[in-house]
């Protein structure tokens, strides 16, 4: 029996409520293991990265991935074993990261100018993974097995 494998759903449309805050670039939700599942970018951007486009956001959902799994190792690390991670944000000198858990084994990410409302994302960004957290999960995949 050959295993088979499936394309994940491109859910970046769900993005959109996110991407109209003022001061939000782009967003992007990641399966726990480095896979693009959508991307969105902000109308009318200027500057170093106008648009998200697919390579950017299949190497932010790799970077995604790498940071959420080492906060969780640091936060194992620090309070125990059981201890999640709910939020991630990375600042610099031109704005800010946050991350944030999406639903099984994905995570959402959002990209801000460095004025930006992160309080005001970081709220909007719960209140879609409330709304819409069963489509951005991420199901994990079956084993594929040898024939017999």
């Amino acid at each position: 029996m050959a295993g088979t494998i499936s394309k994940l759903p491109d859910v970046g449309w769900m993005l959109r409520p996110l991407t109209r805050i003022p001061g939000v670039r782009h967003a992007v939700v990641v399966s726990e293991d480095g896979l693009r599942m959508g991307h969105e970018s902000a109308e009318g951007l200027s500057g170093d990265v106008p648009r998200l486009g697919l390579d950017e956001a299949e190497s932010l959902a790799a970077a995604c991935a790498a940071m959420t799994v080492t906060s969780r190792s640091a936060a194992a690390l620090l309070f125990g074993e059981n201890a999640g991670v709910r939020q991630l944000m990375v600042e610099s000198e031109s704005g800010f990261i946050l991350f944030t858990s999406a639903g099984l084994s994905a995570s959402l990410g959002v990209a801000t100018e460095a004025d930006a409302d992160v309080g005001l994302v970081a709220q909007q960004m719960q209140l879609l993974v409330a709304r819409i957290g069963a489509h951005l999960s991420s199901q994990p995949r079956e084993p594929v097995t040898p024939e017999s």
